[in-house]
């Protein structure tokens, strides 16, 4: 194994003759931030897909992949080199402070470089190497002569992250390059919106990255949309809020929302036999958020889906009033609507022309049946039986509709799914649900 010093290079070609390299990151004292920076010749960041971190755990080639660290490491990085586009000339591995710490505060560290399971190379850094810096470049990859090297940098910044985003663009992209100035607000929004959920829910955490898995696997890592959680309130729903489910539930979905947008907060409906919308879900609001609600708004008997449908298609949608609509309605975004209830519908022909009418928006309707029924098209729910739902079963098949826009699965228990399985089953029509929403002119 070799020991590295500052400045030095190192030929990768021996080390990793397929250019499959796992770099990991150790360090003592100090909580860090680590992420990798996709540059092109000029040193810039031109796409921020190419910024690989904790929110964006992959590159969109598969190129660098972000992961949890192991033995005693806080990060780790897998490089399959040769994946990497022709465009990207650089990377450079990072870490940075949120908070009022700085970089000589740091006991050690070190970046380890192996490949097929063994450790060749190391570079080791302590507090002493730094002064009042927040952020700092430990390692870079780099093209030359058509091969791979790596070299050992350690150079801080005192500006911590910010700086690191605009030394890689953000000033340029400011004063000649709009695009460029878009890419580094994207960037930071992400960025804003990982502290914040580490430090306002951080019980989130965990969940925000199994969605971010579940989206990888279906190509949506980069996909924005806006959240809407719509619960039933009727009177049979009482032990599942009473235990806590409802909740647990709400917290999941939220951490989806946390994915599909950089707000950290998704629009909530209640229903039964009134429609109500109190305040957005959010990180500040989210671990009592359900009890409140149901505080506000006590549980009611009756139970009307169309009425609650129509509510939340005259608010995202207020053109049409939440009335027919006979052609596309274009918009930016797409709406991703969870709907959650444990019993039949009174109104069921209004339900089957709101589902009808809004199949012309850019609006998904994701059906949750809680009960006994376990019949679904999803490969997670293969052992059928009789459903407890078979108007659900019906709208999932609706005739009369531009574009096939909901889908349908029950459950026994919101509970009843592993957080990776939930949000697997939550993406099993909604991709093929927006090439077909693109095709037909709701979605920009």
């Amino acid at each position: 194994m070799e020991h590295l010093s500052k400045g030095q290079r190192l030929p990768l070609a021996a080390i990793a003759p397929d250019g499959v390299l796992d770099i990991g990151v150790g360090v003592a004292g100090l909580a860090l931030d680590f992420a990798c920076f996709g540059l092109d010749a000029g040193g810039k960041l031109a796409d921020e897909r190419y910024m690989t971190f904790f929110n964006q755990p992959r590159t969109p080639c598969g190129g660098v992949e972000a992961r949890a660290g192991s033995s005693g490491e806080q990060a780790a990085f897998v490089f399959q080199l040769s994946r990497l586009p022709s465009s990207i000339d650089r990377l450079v591995l990072t870490a940075s402070i949120d908070g009022s710490s700085v970089m000589s505060q740091l006991q050690s560290g070190h970046v380890r470089i192996a490949s097929a399971g063994r450790e060749a190379a190391r570079f080791a850094f302590s507090g002493t190497d730094f002064a009042q810096e927040k952020a700092v470049m430990l390692a870079e990859l780099y093209r030359k002569d058509g091969q791979w090297r790596l070299m050992a940098v350690g150079q801080g910044f005192n500006g911590g992250l910010d700086a690191l985003v605009r030394h890689f663009g953000g000033e340029a992209a400011q004063a000649a390059q709009p695009s460029q100035a878009a890419v580094s607000a994207v960037v930071q929004a992400k960025i804003n919106l990982e502290k914040r959920v580490e430090r306002e829910a951080p019980q989130l955490v965990s969940l925000v990255k199994q969605a971010g898995v579940s989206l990888q696997k279906v190509g949506l890592h980069e996909h924005r949309a806006k959240v809407c959680l719509c619960l039933d309130i009727s009177g049979s729903m009482g032990r599942l809020y009473r235990d806590g489910l409802v909740q647990q539930f709400a917290e999941r979905i939220l951490a989806l929302g946390c994915k599909f947008d950089d707000d950290g907060e998704i629009d909530v409906f209640l229903f039964g036999k009134n429609v109500h919308q109190p305040e957005p879900m959010a990180l500040s609001n989210c671990t009592t958020y359900v009890r409140n609600a149901i505080d506000h708004h006590p549980l009611e008997g009756d139970t009307r889906y169309g009425r609650a449908m129509e509510a939340i298609r005259a608010f995202y949608f207020p053109d049409a009033h939440g009335g027919e609509r006979r052609s596309a309605r274009r918009a930016d975004l797409p709406v991703y609507v969870m709907f959650v209830t444990d019993g039949g519908t009174s109104d069921q022909a209004t339900t089957e022309k709101q589902l009808r009418w809004a199949s012309n928006e850019p609006i998904f309707w994701q059906f949750m049946g809680i009960g006994k029924g376990r019949k679904s098209k999803s490969k997670f729910l293969a052992a059928f039986a009789d459903s407890d739902f078979p108007f659900l079963e019906k709208l999932d098949e609706l005739g009369g509709r531009l574009i096939d826009n909901a889908n349908y699965f029950s459950v026994s228990s919101p509970d009843e799914h592993s957080d990776a399985d939930l949000y697997d089953l939550l993406m099993t029509e909604y991709p093929g649900w927006l090439k077909l929403a693109k095709q037909h002119g709701l979605l920009a």
